[in-house]
């Protein structure tokens, strides 16, 4: 899959997020917050959207179900994978070398 195709997904996820009450706001940003500090382990160094969109093709959001559950276990809501592994890539995506060229591409 390409960043183009996985950016608008990812940034639904950042949309959804918004959206949430804010009693949901802070367990969904406490767990997307995990999920870019993982995201940023398993990338390491500087990458770029097109390292970033592999990844979540390689592995999908399979692992991120399981730092959900960890990081907010009393808070079920806190585990809408579409919403807070979305949030997580679109917010990890941001730091990609290549975001600001590939961010205007994908938004045309």
């Amino acid at each position: 899959m390409r960043f183009e195709q996985l950016f608008g997904l990812w940034k639904e996820g950042e949309r959804g997020l918004a959206r949430a009450d804010a009693a949901e706001q802070r367990a969904l940003n406490r767990v997307t917050d995990e999920l870019v500090l993982e995201l940023r382990r398993r990338l390491g160094g500087p990458f770029t959207t097109d390292e970033l969109a592999g990844l979540y093709a390689r592995e999908g959001t399979d692992w991120c179900f399981a730092i959900a559950t960890r990081v907010a276990p009393e808070d079920p809501a806190a585990w809408d994978m579409p919403v807070v592994a979305g949030a997580a890539f679109a917010r990890y995506a941001r730091e990609a070398t290549d975001y600001r060229f590939r961010q205007s591409v994908a938004e045309r």
